[in-house]
């Protein structure tokens, strides 16, 4: 019998108030922390922030919790 692997749920994310690439980092940095991200990456042209994550172990509202923490606005995005 093989393990299945987690299950990861793919959300995107609309963030506000980047004013400089670092910006990327810090949210890389706050999400990533977060049990359950496997994956994070962000646009900073379009201000997109992408999370596969464990929805089980990890909401949509601590993404944006975290987001917020590191100092900006999000919302989650349709697209």
């Amino acid at each position: 019998m093989t393990a299945t692997p987690a299950t990861s749920t793919h959300s995107i994310f609309r963030a506000e108030g980047f004013s400089c690439p670092s910006c990327v980092a810090k949210i890389e940095k706050q999400v990533g922390r977060l049990k359950g991200v496997q994956n994070v990456s962000v646009k900073f042209a379009s201000g997109r922030v992408e999370v596969d994550h464990d929805a089980s172990v990890t909401t949509t509202d601590e993404i944006v919790a975290a987001i917020d923490k590191a100092g900006y606005t999000s919302v989650l995005s349709a697209f």
